[in-house]
């Protein structure tokens, strides 16, 4: 699906990965992933969008990954690997847990893993498609290294190591065995990721991605780049990420990712970032940039604030970012976050590519749209509501004026009755090109199927998961009609 000449309007699904139903306490690539595609095909949808699947280095957040370029072995499914005669059975565990525990799954997954590993040293077919994968895979050993090193050094960040192990050309004794299973886990994942897409389209399915616009400072990607990114010489941030002071917060945010060093990304025209576009444009079929508002003025705290209200705004790379970005990466795919109190460039910019940018219907129920008749334009990606927010239901029933959201629905030609089914129908009904509706809330889940809460760290985080598809198969002759009925 190639969205600058997408004609027909579509529908899609937002669920993250992490958040389907599994043997193994954690969505994976495996059984209940094709049966979600399956599900959603005859829903009517053609698009499932997920989150970064990018291995996570803090709070488990797939916002700040240890790579813009792997994926997180979490995902990995030991089913699968049963099947491809690489382990004996698996057990289940925390199968109907309704959260991840991330800690327990990795310790429990990693067991099998390395079980899997032992096998497949026997296996000289998969050994021949696994050397190709490593030598066709550009970023995959110097990835490999770090990470045998961040276990190496207990977990520590990078900039805390000795000295010869901050070299990235450094030696890898001693570590030849742990980098040959990392980059084991690595084709694996990768295996099985591409046999799902290839699913997905045999279903009319398009898989779209998220790529984070920051990545974090204890990362492969700094590691190796270090001057593509604003550092001391001690390794650490000169200065951070984070978002400004708002309606929603007088602080603002603190997100603490290392600001890149745009001067030199110039002189080498992007280099490090046309490597993570090219990678994941390869990988998923569509591409959500995270915060794209950043490349025109991003919010430049300096490192060691203890809230973001001491930072600034510091103008981007705008367009000559861009005009390199698609004169090297013409087929680029993606469509661009751009939520929150933007200055009038950032569209100008959005629209000058003809980039879609998104709606989220939550926010779109401002005091002004008393006076104004509600409305989602044609080039954009409509959403109820997205990872960030409350679920629909939840959103709706901790409103205090519900009558008001009532009379834009009727205005809009909705009976009122079902002021929730109204909105599901309307980002279906609506011009916008893409209709993307998180699970929840066509299921009608509330507050106990948040995804995450912006500004907090915690374990309920990006936690959620479906323990089941019983409530979601009841619900697909009722998703369908609304699809067929919206022309999509």
């Amino acid at each position: 699906m190639k969205l600058k000449s997408l004609k027909q309007r579509q529908a899609g699904v937002l669920l993250p990965l992490f958040s389907l139903p599994s043997r193994h306490g954690i969505g994976d690539l495996g059984k209940s992933a094709y049966e979600f595609i399956d599900l959603s095909a005859k829903a009517g949808f053609s698009i499932w969008q997920i989150l970064p699947l990018n291995p996570s280095s803090s709070g488990n957040s797939p916002y700040t990954p240890y790579s813009s370029f792997a994926g997180d072995e979490i995902y990995i499914s030991l089913d699968l690997l049963q099947e491809w005669h690489l382990l004996e059975e698996v057990p289940s565990y925390l199968e109907d847990y309704p959260k991840v525990d991330y800690k327990r799954v990795r310790l429990f997954k990693d067991k099998y893993l390395r079980k899997a590993y032992q096998t497949f040293l026997q296996d000289e077919e998969l050994k021949k498609e696994y050397r190709t994968f490593v030598k066709g895979t550009f970023w995959l050993k110097k990835y490999a290294r770090f990470m045998a090193l961040n276990q190496a050094n207990d977990g520590l960040p990078w900039a805390d190591w000795n000295e010869e192990d901050q070299k990235v050309s450094g030696s890898n004794a001693g570590l030849e065995d742990e980098i040959a299973y990392i980059q084991f886990l690595q084709y694996i994942f990768v295996k099985q990721f591409n046999l799902l897409k290839i699913h997905a389209h045999e279903k009319g399915i398009s898989i779209m991605g998220d790529l984070p616009l920051y990545v974090g400072n204890d990362s492969a990607d700094v590691y190796e780049y270090r001057k593509c990114f604003q550092l001391g010489k001690d390794y650490y941030p000169l200065y951070i990420s984070g978002a400004a002071p708002d309606y929603f917060s007088a602080d603002g945010q603190l997100w603490g990712h290392p600001l890149y060093n745009w001067n030199y990304l110039k002189k080498t025209r992007y280099n490090f970032w046309i490597k993570r576009l090219k990678w994941n444009n390869e990988i998923f079929d569509i591409l959500r940039i995270d915060h794209f508002r950043a490349f025109d003025t991003y919010w430049s705290v300096p490192y060691g604030s203890k809230t973001a209200s001491e930072g600034k705004w510091i103008e981007g790379p705008s367009y000559h970012f861009l005009d390199s970005v698609y004169k090297q990466l013409p087929e680029l795919n993606m469509i661009v976050e751009d939520l929150g109190e933007l200055r009038p460039e950032v569209h100008e910019l959005r629209d000058h590519y003809h980039l879609l940018g998104m709606k989220v219907m939550q926010f779109s129920f401002g005091e002004d749209e008393r006076k104004v008749k509600y409305k989602i334009p044609k080039q954009s990606v409509v959403y109820t509501g997205t990872h960030d927010n409350a679920p629909l239901k939840q959103w709706y029933d901790e409103l205090e004026d519900k009558e008001f959201i009532k009379e834009v629905m009727i205005s809009l030609g909705y009976k009122g009755e079902d002021v929730i089914q109204d909105i599901l129908s309307y980002a279906f009904d609506c011009d916008a090109l893409i209709a993307m509706l998180p699970v929840q809330d066509l299921l009608g889940y509330g507050k106990e199927a948040r995804v995450n809460l912006p500004g907090t760290v915690g374990s309920y985080n990006w936690s959620y998961r479906l323990t089941s598809f019983d409530d979601y198969k009841k619900k697909l002759k009722d998703i369908k009609k609304m699809i067929d009925k919206s022309k999509r």
